[in-house]
């Protein structure tokens, strides 16, 4: 093989770093920071106050978060994996009310609980019936049941909605866009996407590195290449700048102090889906008390399919749990202005009785969480059936008795402050829940 190149070669091996450069600066736009959105002079705080959903893919198990220990049938149905009736120790359930207690695990969200700020619609969930994971995440992200047709996201939608936001006309056009949004964990979730731009951030440690172009040797001869006034090498070198601002920003503690790796790792505690939440959680904060525009996140975690082995008041659930309460707990101390409101879901529950692996299957209704000032906490909301057998879901799953859109239009309406044609474009289809009223503060 001959050691010199073409003209060709050399022609084709430059359009193919082009196109790679391309992609990668495309890419980039979506770690746009504080100081690339507050450089547009018309930009405009949005009312309302700020929104975090979490989202727990994979389908948690309600039933063991949020115990029905006042109910037999949940004994009867549950004979190895149900969380014991309250007895004051951390053996069993914490005590809520008269019916529900709280996985012993989740025991740092019981004084949330006695504020308050912490309450649950125990039945929530889609009206469509599927238990494919994809599709019903799919339904939950566009606030569209029954329909995996693509559209925008309808966090992306209520981004635009507070923004004014136009559809984007290419890269450059999106980085004008006012962005109100931000995704810590996921490289695309569903819910984010659309034509509102969005600040999206890696998961984990990944957050916190700047990756090729922290070599300044790489930085330089790269940017080198997008010096020019043209709109792609614009993007490139705002993407280049946002993510290493973002990294930058990330890096330092509470007082502007660069913070040692090995505290990070700690924070991490070994990464894994609903351990590296917490992490997630914490750099979510810290990007939204740094730029007051955004006032939308998501966050996600996965490994909540417990069919086998899911454990009662130890075990993979429960250590799921124990994560999942210290997020909240950390979202709580981020997130307690007047009108912040953090909602945690998922996209079905699970079958009311364990199966013959001591697990369960995918269900249908579920607990649906919500934590603010703004929240009528301190008691759970809506309808209750119990889990006899007639009162189940084709005879097995906790039934849907609200829409999980008419819980978001509950939320946003007092959160966002949003209005019905609003809610309307944002949730196509959905009915007001006037059995819910007394969900949110007025």
């Amino acid at each position: 093989m001959s050691n010199h190149s073409t003209p060709h070669d050399l022609f084709t091996t430059g359009l193919r770093r082009r196109r790679l450069l391309q992609t990668l600066a495309v890419t980039s736009t979506a770690w746009a920071t504080p100081s690339l959105w507050a450089q547009n002079e018309d930009n405009k705080r949005p009312g309302g106050g700020r929104l975090v959903l979490v989202f727990l893919r994979g389908a948690y198990d309600g039933l063991s978060a949020f115990v029905p220990y006042g109910d037999p049938d949940y004994y009867a149905a549950r004979p190895n994996i149900a969380i014991p009736k309250p007895d004051g120790t951390i053996q069993t359930a914490l005590m809520l009310d008269a019916n529900f207690g709280l996985h012993p695990a989740m025991a740092a969200l019981q004084p949330l609980w006695k504020d308050g700020v912490l309450g649950v619609v125990p039945a929530a969930g889609s009206p469509d019936a599927t238990r494919s994971h994809f599709d019903a995440q799919h339904h939950w992200e566009t606030g569209v049941p029954g329909k995996s047709s693509h559209t925008d996201g309808w966090m992306n939608t209520l981004s635009g909605l507070k923004t004014g936001t136009r559809p984007a006309v290419g890269v450059a056009n999106a980085l004008r866009a006012n962005a109100t949004a931000i995704g810590v964990g996921e490289a695309n979730p569903m819910i984010l996407a659309g034509s509102a731009a969005v600040q999206l951030v890696p998961k984990g440690q990944a957050a916190t590195r700047q990756g090729a172009l922290g070599d300044h040797r790489t930085r330089d001869a790269v940017l080198n290449l997008y010096a020019g006034d043209d709109a792609l090498s614009r993007t490139f070198r705002a993407g280049a700048e946002s993510r290493a601002q973002t990294a930058n920003t990330l890096s330092m503690d509470a007082d502007g102090h660069a913070m040692d790796s090995a505290q990070m790792l700690a924070a991490n505690n070994g990464a894994g889906s609903a351990q590296g939440l917490l992490l997630d959680a914490q750099h979510l904060g810290t990007l939204m008390r740094q730029n007051k525009q955004l006032r939308i996140g998501f966050l996600s975690a996965g490994g909540w399919d417990t069919h086998a082995n899911q454990g009662n008041i130890s075990g993979a659930l429960a250590n799921n749990l124990g994560n999942l309460a210290a997020t909240l707990v950390q979202l709580r101390r981020d997130f307690s202005q007047p009108n912040d409101v953090v909602l945690v879901c998922s996209e079905f529950g699970r079958t009311a009785a364990e199966n013959g692996t001591r697990g369960t299957d995918h269900g249908h209704g579920n607990a649906l969480w919500l934590m603010g000032n703004k929240v009528n906490g301190g008691r759970w909301h809506g309808a209750w059936d119990g889990l006899a057998r007639g009162n189940l879901h084709e005879g097995r799953d906790l039934p849907v008795r609200h829409d999980f859109r008419a819980v978001f239009a509950q939320v946003l309406r007092a959160n966002q402050e949003l209005g019905a044609a609003d809610l309307d474009r944002l949730f196509p289809g959905f009915s007001w829940d006037a059995t819910l009223n007394g969900l949110m503060r007025s």
